[in-house]
């Protein structure tokens, strides 16, 4: 059964059909992943194939569109009547002389719909270059109007049930990165402690269980932390490095990045230790200023003026919408903290942010995610920040 209630699906419908509305869309196929279970509750591994949520202008449920074999997972998770649960033969599954999406554009077809304006999610990670030629030549009568992102800015306000499950996320978040930080020895392989965190995001507190985060443990060490987005090896850790652990915790698919920086061995270089403080005490300020009302690049604007006195510059963002997601990402894809972002902050936002500097051949990581309050701002999680020291 889905995990809200059935007005709140409603009214995300609704907005999602006044924004189809504003841009002439009266079809919108959401391929998105992560769309399609915030319109329907729709909740499974099946996005390696072709699947979408079909919203139409005047219909009161949107349909879903999967491979057959996933139509029984969509009536377990999904709010939808079993009439809008729509289940193509697996023969359209990786062949080359046909495609789902030709399913699809028949569906349209047949209830008369072709002449409909139609929007698609083009820049979705499983939306392929195939969907949108097959698309085409199937419907060649239909105007198609990108839609990208129009889901994706009506999820950035969160719900108060959103809220409570990123809250929850938190916690196993704290879990996660006490786990991270209490494995790291020298001796130990890095697959081993990455073991440690996936059991720690899986079984999550005695309260409740942790889902699977779109994005992997990133565990760097070494000459490594100088740069983002790297994994793990089978080598075991050395004294005298410090290994970047860049983690999340998800509950319900609601995820709570967090990252700190941890040095095996007594004696970090001391422009580590420098480079520690002057990264905590930009996060701290940065946190402290937010509240509703600055735009995104204001915030940003606070740690740049912070690092500049201290001679350093960060070129990239430090920040990011994010919450309900599947791999391989937990971000958004809408407001960012950086310079030129004008976005509004309003209660309920929900940003990962990450204050990562990386340098020629070493680095240091810390981060929050939190949401914007009437007032100010609150972190999901509650971890010390610092630089962790394992002797």
């Amino acid at each position: 059964m889905a995990l809200f209630e059935i007005d709140e699906y409603k009214t995300r419908i609704e907005k999602t059909k006044k924004s189809m509305a504003r841009q002439g869309i009266e079809i919108l196929l959401v391929a998105d992943p992560a769309n399609m279970n915030y319109l329907t509750g729709y909740d499974g591994w099946s996005f390696y194939t072709p699947q979408v949520v079909m919203v139409i202008l005047d219909e009161d449920e949107p349909f879903w569109i999967g491979r057959g074999m996933d139509a029984n997972g969509a009536r377990h998770t999904v709010f939808l009547s079993h009439e809008h649960i729509i289940g193509y033969p697996d023969h359209y599954v990786q062949a080359l002389d046909k495609h789902p999406m030709n399913f699809v554009a028949d569906e349209i077809k047949q209830r008369g719909w072709e002449k409909r304006p139609i929007g698609v999610e083009m820049d979705a990670y499983y939306f392929t270059a195939r969907s949108f030629g097959e698309l085409k030549k199937s419907l060649p009568d239909s105007q198609f109007i990108d839609g990208n992102l129009l889901v994706n800015w009506i999820r950035i306000i969160k719900s108060p049930g959103e809220i409570e499950y990123m809250q929850q996320a938190g916690k196993i978040a704290g879990k996660v990165m006490q786990t991270a930080i209490d494995t790291l020895a020298a001796g130990v392989r890095e697959c081993d402690a990455v073991a440690a965190v996936y059991h720690a995001q899986a079984s999550g507190t005695p309260e409740f269980g942790g889902d699977y985060p779109a994005i992997v443990p990133m565990m760097p060490t070494g000459e490594k932390t100088s740069a983002p987005h790297l994994t793990w090896t089978d080598h075991p850790y050395k004294k005298e490095e410090a290994v970047n652990l860049e983690l999340a915790a998800c509950r319900h698919r609601y995820h709570c990045p967090i990252a700190r920086t941890a040095f095996i061995g007594k004696n970090p270089p001391e422009k580590l230790k420098q480079l520690a403080d002057i990264t905590v005490e930009g996060l701290n300020l940065t946190l402290d200023a937010i509240k509703p009302g600055l735009q995104c690049e204001e915030v940003e604007l606070v740690w740049r003026n912070h690092i500049a006195k201290e001679g350093f510059e960060k070129e990239s963002r430090i920040g990011y919408s994010m919450g309900l997601n599947y791999p391989p990402d937990w971000g958004e894809h809408t407001a960012s903290l950086r310079p030129g972002d004008k976005t509004i902050l309003e209660p309920n936002m929900t940003f990962h942010m990450i204050l990562g500097m990386w340098m020629d051949d070493w680095g240091f990581e810390c981060s929050e995610s939190f949401r914007v309050t009437a007032n100010g701002c609150e972190t999901f999680a509650d971890f010390p920040r610092k630089l962790f020291i394992k002797n």
